[in-house]
């Protein structure tokens, strides 16, 4: 008994127009079979030796948040930022805790999950999952083949990978993100099938599911893709998705609803006022960005004056693998034929006004990237899926036998995918200083992005060392004290004392025997003078790499030294 099968199409989402697209069948074990070993590989690349590197100053933010809930129920630490993704991570530390002290783990000391892990394993699960979403939009817009393709480069990409192995809100906005448009799409196709289905339980199924988007992370922007999308089609007279003015209402409630389910501390007002302080960069603890080895002004409203608009054209150009970033280029310029279907809108609307409302801020950071980055990849499988039907084509003309040309078109896409899959295989654990050939390669990894490649993973070994040299109450002075002090008595030195490096009145405490950590990425305009001086007159005592990387220099502070760092 065969299996059945599902229509394999590259068509858009009305058919209808464009009456010559071709279609094919895929069994549907097939089909899950792949999804599922997609899965469970990218699952794979994500969740490996998490603990390889040290917390980041934003994930010391969420655990303590997560501690303060667990002594005090909910409140507002933390408010600048929603509570789905972090009530996600207090189930999971405490889960982990408890499976740490069960006496398995205490004859199996090699199974104990370190903080480091629990905190990152919410972010690996959606991220490896958010490739099957992929496929779902992808195979609602153009059809099997494309939506496959789009999900293999998701689940080995490395820069997908490097960020969802971080504790942070983007892998959950973008989860939920395509989740409410896999909804959208579904309910458009439902109301344009021949059996006119009522499509209202995809509206509320959207809804909900964009409550939870903003639940993890505020970003209200992203729903105008979709929405635009369908008002695209409202004024085709044969269009039957038209969602209407009382049903947006009752979509915006249900969205409200689910919002304030999973986000209820929204209603505190201690909250509000961390948000108030965080949009007026009160909250900022830094004054710049370091990209391409120069420093840029990094507040949201600097502007052209901050990071440069073309910061995400950078990232994709240096941190894609050179087969994707050749496909999307070639993808990107078939968005703009009629032949590739009306799919082609959403694309163009996603990356147009993710474009408008993330390139010309003046603060950016790599990880936002990862809001666009399924659009991206869903456009260079578009372009893999084209150059394999060519490939195909000029195969079966070179052999004068048509099937030949199956297996030739298979080939291409397999070809990319598998070397995306050594691309990620490779660059593990660190997967966010992988840097593609075009942009040399592992010799300029740190480089560009340094704060965001780094991610304040050399601290644990930093301050492991530190507290194997310092003598007693020694201070430690570097950009990111609450990481260090975290470190310094998890290394069992609760008497160093971590001092912020940028405030010249700090300064004032260091003594000879004191240490200073000059590490990558963290280098502003308060500290660059001071620094410069430091490494023209000293030597650091120690290096530490994250990888092979250089990430860290940590001096001993002796007269000399502490006399240029003071510039006396």
């Amino acid at each position: 008994m065969s299996s059945p099968t599902i229509p394999f199409t590259t068509a858009g989402l009305r058919p209808d127009l464009f009456a010559g697209a071709r279609t094919r069948s895929i069994p549907r074990l097939l089909l899950a079979a792949a999804l599922t070993i997609l899965v469970i590989a990218g699952f794979g690349l994500r969740v490996t030796s998490l603990s390889s590197e040290g917390l980041s100053e934003d994930e010391l933010n969420k655990l303590a948040a997560v501690n303060e809930y667990r002594t005090q129920g909910l409140t507002s630490a933390n408010g600048e930022h929603p509570l789905l993704m972090k009530a996600l991570l207090t189930v999971i530390v405490v889960a982990a805790e408890r499976w740490n002290r069960t006496s398995f783990v205490a004859t199996h000391a090699e199974l104990n999950v370190p903080v480091e892990t629990s905190l990152r394993i919410p972010g690996a699960v959606f991220g490896a999952f958010i490739a099957v979403l992929i496929f779902l939009v992808a195979s609602e817009l153009f059809g099997l083949e494309i939506a496959l393709i789009a999900a293999a480069l998701w689940a080995f990409d490395p820069l997908a990978i490097g960020f969802n192995r971080i504790a942070k809100e983007d892998t959950f906005a973008i989860f939920f993100f395509l989740l409410a448009s896999f909804f959208w799409l579904r309910g458009q196709r439902a109301a344009e099938s021949e059996a006119h289905r009522n499509p209202e339980k995809f509206y509320w199924a959207t809804a909900a599911a964009f409550g939870a988007m903003l639940a993890s992370k505020y970003l209200p922007v992203m729903i105008v893709i979709p929405v635009s999308y369908n008002y695209i089609f409202q004024k085709i007279p044969v269009t039957n998705w038209v969602i209407g003015k009382k049903r947006f209402i009752k979509f915006f409630l249900v969205m409200g609803v689910a919002f304030l389910i999973c986000n209820p501390t929204i209603l505190l007002p201690g909250t509000w006022r961390a948000m108030l302080r965080f949009s007026s960069n009160q909250m900022m603890g830094h004054d710049s960005y370091e990209f391409f080895g120069k420093l840029y002004p990094h507040r949201f409203t600097d502007w052209v004056r901050g990071e440069p608009w073309y910061f995400f054209l950078a990232l994709i150009g240096t941190k894609l693998p050179v087969l994707s970033l050749v496909s999307f280029v070639g993808g990107l310029l078939l968005l703009f034929r009629r032949k590739v279907g009306d799919g082609r809108y959403f694309l163009l609307l996603w990356c147009g006004v993710w474009g408008l409302a993330f390139m010309f801020v003046g603060g950016k950071f790599a990880r936002y990237i990862i809001t666009v980055l399924p659009a991206v990849l869903i456009t260079a499988a578009i372009g893999i899926q084209f150059a394999g039907r060519k490939f195909g084509r000029l195969c079966a003309r070179l052999f004068g036998n048509q099937s030949v040309k199956v297996y030739a078109r298979a080939a291409l896409p397999s070809i990319v995918i598998l070397v995306t899959f050594w691309t990620a295989s490779k660059a593990g654990p660190h997967y966010r200083l992988y840097v593609n050939s075009i942009a040399g390669g592992p010799a300029n990894a740190g480089t560009m992005f340094p704060q965001d490649e780094f991610y304040d993973a050399y601290m644990q070994e930093v301050l492991s060392e530190i507290a194997r040299r310092a003598p007693g109450n020694a201070r430690v002075a570097n950009e990111i004290p609450t990481v260090s002090a975290y470190y310094a008595e998890r290394a069992g030195r609760p008497d160093l004392l971590s001092l912020d490096l940028s405030p010249s009145a700090n300064l004032s405490q260091l003594r000879s025997g004191d240490f200073v950590i000059d590490a990558r990425g963290r280098t502003y305009f308060s500290n660059q003078a001071m620094l410069m001086r430091l490494r023209k007159a000293a030597k650091p005592a120690f290096t530490v790499n994250v990888g092979t990387t250089p990430a860290a220099d940590v001096y001993v502070l002796d007269e000399k030294s502490l006399s240029a760092l003071l510039g006396k």
